[in-house]
């Protein structure tokens, strides 16, 4: 990604852009929106596709905590109201537009109330983005989160899973079974239902006692970048500081190689440390079978011309396509 497209170039010109309003003050006025929405693009061809059960998702999937306004901001306090200013409700139907246009055809995201607007919204307009859907309601809830798990259900979803956090906490706290009737209770909706995680010991854990898990959703990143865990420093499940959410990648790369459900990797970028032209190919080459990435709509197309390149020079990976 050119710094013209970063995340840390937008940053950087925004700044620019401040400084210059002053300068520009005596220029006549302009439409803010005919200035901020981009020109749509002509549709392109659908992204390199797996499958999962009897769906077919891109390889690249766009990902929601950006759509929430939820992001890793490490010790950057300013970044969380820079998200929430620029990703009002109207960027994030354009995101998921410029998404589909793009070629992707699949979302993961959180069930907050907004953005379920929005898709309901965009799938009423003709919007044919599939949608894989978890909540993060207190899952102890039983009937709050059934409740959550009904209205995915009743809104079309085409997969759910359970939130890597909850699977991590659980798991922790000697208390998984409550992850496995969970999954019990998504399945008996008749759709697929995934597992996330963070900790690897998760996936291990339903690999070991065999739970009809349909997919993973588990986290994927190198360590080569400046605000990684140094040697010894990588002690917890993820850390903000320094930055990281996949512990041991060797681990979870050998791991991972014996595990035959399909394998969506998250987090490949290290919450942006990592440009995706590194990220999206070390993922596919070491064994995800998609690549689930929070964008921002400048980051779309760039990031599905990096995901239809890396896919086919991944074909000699060690573990085969899953999906």
């Amino acid at each position: 990604m050119n710094d013209k497209l970063s995340r840390r170039g937008f940053i950087q010109n925004s700044v620019l852009a401040t400084s210059g309003l002053a300068a520009g003050a005596a220029m006549p006025a302009r439409s803010d929106a005919a200035e901020n929405k981009p020109a749509a693009p002509a549709p392109k061809e659908l992204l390199p596709t797996g499958k999962i059960g009897d769906l077919r998702f891109t390889r690249l999937i766009l990902g929601g905590n950006l759509l929430t306004r939820v992001q890793h901001s490490r010790d950057l306090g300013y970044i969380g109201k820079l998200v929430r200013s620029y990703n009002t409700d109207a960027k994030v139907r354009e995101t998921i537009e410029l998404a589909e246009a793009c070629g992707i055809n699949t979302v993961s995201v959180d069930v907050k109330p907004a953005v379920c607007k929005t898709l309901n919204d965009h799938r009423k307009n003709g919007g044919k983005i599939q949608w894989i859907l978890y909540s993060t309601h207190n899952i102890e809830d039983k009937t709050g989160y059934d409740d959550e798990i009904k209205k995915m259900v009743d809104d079309g979803t085409e997969a759910i899973y359970i939130w890597g956090v909850h699977c991590d906490k659980y798991l922790g706290e000697g208390k998984f079974s409550v992850i496995t009737k969970t999954l019990e209770r998504i399945k008996q909706h008749n759709v697929p239902c995934g597992i996330g995680a963070h900790d690897l010991a998760v996936v291990q854990q339903v690999e070991k006692d065999k739970l009809p898990a349909d997919f993973y959703i588990k986290t994927l990143h190198h360590h080569r970048y400046p605000s990684a865990p140094r040697s010894g420093e990588a002690t917890r499940t993820t850390s903000e500081v320094p930055g990281y959410w996949c512990r041991n990648p060797e681990e979870t790369v050998a791991f991972m190689k014996t595990v035959e459900k399909p394998w969506i990797a998250f987090k490949v970028m290290a919450a942006g440390a990592i440009r995706p032209k590194d990220a999206f190919p070390y993922a596919f080459n070491s064994g995800g079978d998609f690549v689930l990435a929070g964008m921002f709509d400048f980051d779309v197309a760039e990031d599905c011309d990096i995901a239809r390149a890396a896919v086919p020079q991944a074909q000699n990976r060690a573990r085969p396509w899953r999906a």
